[in-house]
């Protein structure tokens, strides 16, 4: 990693042939750097420009033999992302000529940026929070519409402003037993008990519904692992096709078909799912079906969801009963495929164990519509508000978690102890909120946020 003091660069998008590819250089010496790279037409240097200027140049290389045209834009700390001096070249796109643009920044002083070491020296220099920061992260790699529209509202500070307003509340609770604790012969009125647990109460309300939000954020950002889990021949390939729409997986008349497993991204429900088609599961003297098998059966561990899937025009069978003791207390939407056909199965003890089924014919399109809304259902993406403050991974989650606790042990505090007992717990619960919102954040807990990041950003 680069000290603050050091100008760096890297190429700003993704690798490979584009109409665009931009070099981004930033820091103290950002623009002498740059003047060394760009022939501008006008004749002008790059330290003479007003911040937020653009400019039609020329890149050349030390020897001044022609790189590549390019169209150079010019921001002046501290209004630029980095909160430093900024400059970006834009060229064409392709992996040679922004390799020798970005060889020419380095060669002429410029060290190479880090991953995420842009977006690192805006949180830094001030620019944006520590959840602001994860944000941006989280807005390049959304899976889903929903996602994206979360992610911005996070990156729009969504998530630090509601951390703000619980440490407020918790800084007003604090000043009223500081005040009636330090000046008692003051014109100061007594601590009122119901008062003072209904405020901590109310915080730990809101701070209950944060945490309990990651699923949600992680399944809205990432995307939710999916396993299409049955017996052999019950559809589960001819579903995949059907969400994929596009013939993914083989689909035959002869059980154990699919012996590997079919992975596809789908988007559904409002969000995406990462789904893998699997081996039915069964006992089997075939040894590759067993490793198919095993396969399955690892994939369903490790899901986030299962769309189990049953035979509708055949009774429920050993391997189907199987699978229904196995998915107790998951998150699973039971669906019984081949309505088309003549019913044969007794959906009770599906729907007993699971839930309400899904009833549909992987053959009829319009079946993704109930499916759909039985995904957005378990998921509680129907209805969501983009601009509801989530937590989107692990860090968020674990500070979240230790504040909710902390505020808990003060509820209980001030119902069978003193009031400064409170105030003690009420400031760890600040401290908490602090790491969340990384105020208080430490090099170690940086470097594993922004190793996230691609290079550029």
């Amino acid at each position: 990693m680069t000290g603050l003091n050091d100008t760096i660069a890297a190429i700003a998008t993704p690798a490979g042939t584009g109409g665009i590819g931009i070099v981004k250089i930033s820091g103290p010496d950002a623009f002498a750097v740059s003047d060394k790279i760009v022939r501008l037409k006008s004749g002008e240097k790059l330290g003479a420009l007003r911040g937020f200027s653009a400019r039609l140049g020329k890149a050349v290389d030390r020897d001044g033999s022609l790189i590549d045209e390019a169209v150079v834009l010019v921001y002046r700390g501290p209004k630029s992302y980095t909160g430093e001096d900024t400059v970006e070249i834009m060229c064409h796109g392709g992996e040679i000529v922004c390799d020798r643009v970005l060889r020419q920044a380095l060669e002429n002083g410029a060290s190479m940026a880090g991953r995420g070491e842009f977006t690192r020296r805006a949180f830094v220099n001030g620019r944006i929070s520590l959840t602001e920061a994860e944000a941006v992260c989280d807005l390049i790699n959304a899976a889903s519409k929903q996602g994206e529209a979360a992610a911005a509202a996070l990156s729009d500070g969504a998530l630090n402003r509601r951390i703000q307003e619980m440490k407020d509340k918790v800084l007003e609770l604090q000043a009223h037993i500081t005040a009636w604790i330090d000046f008692p012969e003051e014109d100061v009125d007594e601590i009122d008990p119901k008062l003072l647990v209904d405020g901590i109460a109310e915080l730990h309300w809101e701070l209950s519904r944060l945490s309990d939000s990651f699923e949600l954020g992680a399944d809205l950002i990432r995307g939710v692992p999916t396993v299409i889990a049955g017996s052999p021949n019950v559809g589960k390939s001819t579903l995949l096709n059907l969400l994929a729409g596009a013939p993914k997986a083989l689909v035959t008349p002869i059980a154990g078909t699919t012996r590997d497993v079919v992975e596809q991204k789908v988007r559904l429900g409002g969000t995406a799912l990462l789904l893998a088609d699997t081996a039915g599961i069964r006992d089997s003297d075939d040894p590759v079906e067993q490793m198919g098998v095993a396969l399955a059966r690892q994939k369903l561990e490790q899901a986030g969801l299962v769309l189990a899937v049953f035979d509708s025009s055949r009774p429920l069978e050993s391997n189907d009963l199987d699978l229904i003791e196995a998915l107790r207390g998951r998150r699973v939407i039971p669906i019984i495929n081949k309505t088309d056909l003549d019913a044969r199965l007794d959906p009770t003890p599906i729907e007993s164990a699971l839930g309400k089924a899904v009833y549909i014919s992987a053959n009829d399109p319009s079946s993704l519509e109930s499916l759909d809304k039985a995904v957005a259902s378990i998921l509680k993406t129907a209805n969501l508000d983009p601009d509801q403050p989530i937590l989107a991974n692990e860090r968020q989650r674990g500070c979240a978690v230790r504040a909710r606790d902390i505020i808990a042990d003060a509820l209980n505090a001030a119902k069978t102890t003193t009031p400064d007992v409170v105030f003690a717990l009420l400031s760890e619960s600040l401290e908490a909120l602090a790491d969340l919102s990384g105020e208080n954040v430490t090099e170690s807990v940086l470097d594993e946020v922004f190793s996230r990041f691609c290079v550029g950003k």
